[in-house]
């Protein structure tokens, strides 16, 4: 039965009323106990005394009369009944789906809903049907002899309020760090270049985010985060001894990785490029910043942690916003360096011109960064109740077996880090032979800068709303059920659809004057030539985030066995792929096909993966309704994607690829895009579409 009648159950019906004449149970007959996840959803209707039919004209356009017929007219001259018949809204109708209005969830997404426990926001769509003691449970029906009208129940929050509320909290902090992050890109290209220079500074910065994902970063982000939940939820002091064991063990293993990094970092560096190690003076100015750059190992894992057990207590916003200070910190540190010793478009710095005291400034900068955005997060952890003091015993708490289930992530990183040294040296080769050709923005850093702007999406909306459902995930594994894994994998797979296929159509056709635009202050033949490189992540970008949800999927049955596996397949794609194109295209164009490569790469593991996935839930995995969602999408986005590459391609032959020009390409071909995807999507009657739709409308009050 659909949800919406449900609440019609236990309702009078008016004299008259042909459903008055049901004859009555038979004697013996015990009405159905209470749907705790149904009760009270629809005890308030804003539209009760609104003729459904007569809706504004976006409203009449999106809605799907063919699969929700609205109920008919009554007869000439007579009122419409009141609540005779719920008005079904065209979006979440699916059974398997708790029903919370669009209004519901926009109006009251920001209340907090009274818990019974600590942690009843991570599992209240799991609760069983009893209703413990608190005000969360289901409304305690009226015994039969009792003729009292039932006092109406608080109004707890859905979970699909609640996921939005949190998705809405880290999306928020993730865009603002990613928009930070891209000015902090741009302050760094303007001060250093990205020819040799900002190649030297950018494998720095590569060498402690590889080591440090390398050697506990994976086990943190995919393994910890189902323990933290599962012994806050089973220990008796809500997991406070379990995390700290924990954040003193991954400090003392960090203490001692950036002892050996720091020492070794020379080796490092040539392991990372050879090209650079070949050249005295910028393998000099590499190692210097490697060895200002390492100690970040420490203060990530720390964060990272502080941000897991954060997340575990429902506290989701401090780990999307604290590395907004780091950004903030390294863009002053960067605009001190313009400031004293000019920018690079007058400059023209490189490794043999650059100052030790320019480079300690930056050195110092990109450390304090980090440091900055640790520390940050103990007034987090305090507010959350947190109080963290060392603890050495390990032993006998689950530590261990968390390393085992850890040792599949480090052979997954370490396969994934070996492509990335492949494509590293790669790219610096392929960029060194271009600027002796008088080819800027072709090596290394450019591919990092288009890397990081097509990232973007997938960080916003895929991580923001997969951050919010893995402990739920997470606890429906660990009950064995599977079909609550398989409904929040496809939710997170729809969901995030929405706006990673146009965004990835987009960067194809506006890759050129986005780079143009944002990057022009290193020249505009370097910004041209990011621009291609982002053309070619384009399309790669839907693999990308598809790999990412599914593998949740299996890091939450603790299964660590088979991501390692299809990350072998993708880093071998990947680097091989890479390969071919550094021996094939020309040297300008080489890490344009790397880029490509990169997409090509996650396509393939993401074929592998999801046939995993099936086979592990049983065979199904809502694919006809998640391949339905992307075929329409990409179907919306391909015309878009056609007229803005056109109206690009006209402005840019009229005004020139400059500032000017690309700012002008960018406002045109961004409005063609958006405005053609949107009439697509509307007539191909795209269901998560329309609730995006209906929940910005409702967000607005229309």
């Amino acid at each position: 039965m659909n949800a919406p009648y449900d609440g019609d159950r236990d309702r009078e019906t008016p004299a008259g009323d042909p459903r008055a004449q049901v004859p009555p149970p038979p004697p013996g007959h015990h009405p159905v106990p209470p749907d705790p996840y149904l009760q009270n959803t629809y005890a308030y209707d804003p539209y009760q005394q609104q003729d459904p039919t007569a809706q504004d004209p976006v409203g009449e356009a999106l809605y799907d009369r063919a699969a929700h017929p609205p109920p008919p007219p009554p007869p000439h001259g007579q009122p419409w009944p009141p609540q005779q018949q719920q008005y079904q809204m065209p979006y979440g109708d699916d059974a398997t789906t708790q029903y919370v209005g669009v209004d519901d969830l926009v109006t009251h997404a920001a209340e907090e809903p009274p818990p019974y426990d600590a942690f009843a926001h991570l599992y209240r769509d799991q609760q069983p049907v009893a209703a413990p003691a608190g005000p969360v449970g289901p409304p305690v029906v009226p015994e039969p002899e009792q003729q009292a009208a039932p006092v109406p129940a608080p109004r707890a929050a859905g979970r699909g309020a609640s996921i939005l509320k949190s998705s809405a909290l880290m999306a928020a902090g993730t865009l603002v760090s990613r928009l930070t992050g891209f000015v902090r890109t741009l302050v760094i290209a303007a001060a250093i270049g990205v020819a040799t220079l900002g190649d030297s500074y950018a494998v720095a910065m590569v060498l402690p985010t590889m080591i440090y994902i390398l050697t506990v970063g994976g086990g943190l982000n995919s393994v910890f985060v189902p323990l933290l939940v599962r012994a806050m939820k089973d220990d008796e002091d809500g997991g406070t001894a379990f995390a700290n064991r924990l954040l003193t063990l991954v400090m003392v293993i960090l203490g001692g990785i950036v002892t050996l990094t720091v020492i070794a970092a020379p080796l490092l560096v040539r392991m990372m490029s050879t090209k650079i190690a070949d050249n005295p003076a910028t393998f000099d100015v590499a190692v210097t910043f490697a060895r200002y750059c390492l100690p970040t190992i420490f203060f990530m894992g720390v964060h990272v942690v502080m941000g897991q057990i954060l997340n575990a207590r429902g506290k989701f916003g401090a780990m999307m916003w604290t590395p907004v200070l780091n950004n903030i910190v390294v863009i002053f540190t960067f605009g001190m360096f313009i400031w004293v010793y000019g920018s690079y478009g007058t400059t023209k710095m490189d490794a043999t011109t650059i100052s030790p005291e320019g480079i300690q400034l930056l050195g110092i900068g990109t450390l304090l960064g980090l440091a900055v955005q640790s520390i940050a997060m103990l007034p987090y952890l305090r507010e959350a109740g947190f109080k963290f003091r060392l603890r050495f015993d390990w032993r006998g708490h689950g530590l261990g077996h968390a390393a085992k289930l850890a040792k599949w992530t480090f052979f997954f990183v370490l396969a994934n880090q070996a492509g990335l040294i492949v494509v590293t040296q790669l790219a610096t080769w392929a960029g060194s032979e271009a600027d002796k050709l008088g080819f800027q923005g072709t090596g290394i850093t450019a591919y990092n800068n288009a890397l990081l702007i097509w990232q973007m999406p997938q960080a916003i909306i895929t991580v923001s709303v997969m951050a919010a459902v893995l402990p739920r995930i997470s606890r429906a594994a660990h009950d064995g059920d599977s079909p609550a894994v398989r409904d929040d994998i496809s939710y997170g797979l729809r969901t995030s659809a929405v706006a990673i296929v146009p965004a990835a159509f987009a960067f194809l056709a506006l890759g050129v004057p986005m780079c143009s635009l944002l990057y022009a202050g290193t020249g505009t033949d370097s910004a041209r030539n990011i621009g291609f490189i982002l053309m070619a992540f384009g399309i790669g970008l839907i693999p990308f985030s598809v790999q990412y949800v599914v593998l949740r999927g299996f890091y939450a049955f603790e299964d660590t066995r088979t991501p390692f596996y299809n990350t072998v397949i993708v880093a071998a794609v990947n680097a091989a792929a890479s390969a071919v194109c550094f021996v094939v295209l020309p040297s300008r164009w080489a890490v344009v096909g790397m880029a490509f490569s990169y997409g090509l790469a996650y396509a393939v593991g993401v074929g592998v993966a999801v046939r995993r996935l099936r086979t592990r839930l049983g065979g199904d995995l809502d694919g006809k309704r998640i391949t339905r969602t992307y075929a329409r999408l990409t179907g919306a986005c391909v015309p878009a994607a056609l007229a803005a590459g056109v109206a690009v391609y006209g402005i840019t032959r009229t005004l020139g690829s400059g500032a000017s020009g690309s700012l002008v390409s960018l406002i045109v071909g961004g409005a063609l895009l958006i405005g053609v995807f949107y009439i697509a999507a509307k007539r191909m009657r795209i269901e998560e579409m329309t609730a995006m739709v209906g929940m910005v409308r409702g967000r607005l009050g229309r």
